[in-house]
């Protein structure tokens, strides 16, 4: 039971350990740009497709979703505005926990654990490499980078797919569509979707970093770390998810309030 209870423990405080330390050695160390460049190349790999495939269902059911309801209420000249409100505000920072989560994240967890294993780690620190500075914050950078871009990318494409089951498919008013999209969102909420991407990115690499640099017993126990990396970066996440965005609806009022 002690053993159990100190494990649960354990956890948690040296995942905060790992972040604090990380986020200190971003501004303190030297800025590894090569690495930076590749690590970012390799995660827009590792992300792009899948940002691609499931932000263009989420932004069709969104739109199928908002026009039933405009429809049913009569306010099909808002079916615009309620989808970008909802594509900008959730959709698109929950697309992007999921994809950096379970693309980049992963992806983070498996090569620091095949270095572990390899005991490329323990190599580095021998000779006084502090791996963390060399290996890991240029790996949050990318994150954080690629992380931007990827909500670029889903909120156009979510946009772009309300558009066209909303005026193609259910043949809505284009203009109608297009004209009420400041309606209801304005530019904050699309600070707070980009502020969002930029926190998810950051934890989930360092979580991500945390489960591969402490990987063992060989490769099977890398394929666990990074099922348990996915695993507590989507409930990191969402939870932080959830307080930001009950932060953000305090701080800043609805338009026309």
């Amino acid at each position: 039971m002690g053993f159990s209870a100190v494990s649960v423990i354990r956890g948690p405080g040296e995942i905060t350990a790992m972040v604090v330390q990380v986020t200190k050695r971003m501004f303190t160390s030297r800025f590894q740009t090569r690495e930076f460049i590749e690590q970012a190349w390799f995660i827009t790999s590792v992300t792009l497709m899948p940002t691609i495939l499931v932000s263009i269902p989420f932004g069709a059911v969104i739109s199928l979703q908002v026009a039933n309801l405009t429809g049913q209420l009569g306010a099909q000249s808002f079916a615009g505005a309620t989808a970008v409100l909802a594509v900008v505000r959730e959709a698109a920072p929950i697309a992007a926990a999921l994809i950096i989560a379970g693309a980049a994240g992963s992806a983070i967890c498996s090569d620091l654990g095949a270095r572990k294993i390899r005991e490329e780690i323990d190599a580095m620190e021998v000779l006084g490499v502090d791996p963390l500075a060399r290996l890991v914050a240029p790996r949050v950078f990318a994150t954080m980078f690629v992380a931007t871009m990827i909500i670029g990318l889903v909120i156009a494409a979510g946009i772009g797919g309300g558009y066209f089951f909303t005026v193609i498919i259910a043949g809505g008013s284009a203009g109608a569509f297009l004209s009420s999209f400041t309606a209801l969102a304005s530019l904050p909420d699309l600070y707070i979707a980009i502020i969002k991407s930029v926190i998810f990115g950051w934890l989930a690499a360092i979580v991500g970093a945390y489960k591969g640099l402490t990987a063992g017993g060989g490769p099977s126990g890398v394929g666990r770390a990074v099922n348990e990396a996915v695993i507590i970066a989507f409930m990191l996440l969402f939870f932080l998810n959830a307080i930001i965005t009950a932060v953000y609806f305090q701080v800043v009022p609805p338009p026309g309030m």
